[in-house]
C-alpha cells in the first residue's frame, strides 16, 4: 500500500540580503546589557585585586579582569555590528577592526606609495 501525502507549497525561498536583519537586531540589542554585565564584573573583579571592594565572588579562570573586559569588549562590538546590519541590511566589519598592513589589505593592494628622488 502507498500513501500520498500533499502538502501545500509554501513561500519560495527568497535570495534578497538583509532577509534576517529583524533577529540581527534583536541579538544586538541582546548584547547591551550582556556586554554591560562583563564591563561590570571586569571593574569589580580589578577593584578587587587593588582592595578597594571586597572579595571577588568568582573563583578559578574567570576571576581575572582581564578576561572579563576582553569579553565585554568583544560582546560591545559584536551588539555594534548586529545592531549596524540590522539597520541597514549591509554586513559591514568597522574599519577599526580590518587590517591594514600592505600585502594583507586588498585596498591599498593597487596604491603604490611614490618614493621621492634621491
Amino acid at each position: 500500500m502507498v500513501v500520498r501525502i500533499r502538502l501545500q507549497k509554501g513561500r519560495p525561498v527568497r535570495r534578497k540580503r538583509g532577509k534576517n536583519r529583524h533577529l540581527a537586531s534583536a541579538s544586538g540589542a541582546l548584547l547591551i546589557p550582556v556586554a554591560l554585565m562583563a564591563y561590570v564584573l571586569g571593574f569589580w573583579s580589578l577593584a578587587s585585586d587593588m582592595g578597594l571592594t571586597g572579595e571577588f565572588g568568582i573563583k578559578g579562570t574567570f576571576s581575572h579582569w582581564q578576561l572579563w573586559m576582553a569579553a565585554a569588549v568583544l560582546l560591545h562590538v559584536l551588539s555594534s555590528i548586529l545592531s549596524r546590519y540590522g539597520r541597514s541590511g549591509d554586513f559591514e566589519i568597522p574599519e577599526v577592526l580590518t587590517p591594514h598592513f600592505a600585502p594583507f589589505h586588498a585596498g591599498d593592494a593597487d596604491k603604490s606609495p611614490e618614493r621621492p628622488p634621491r
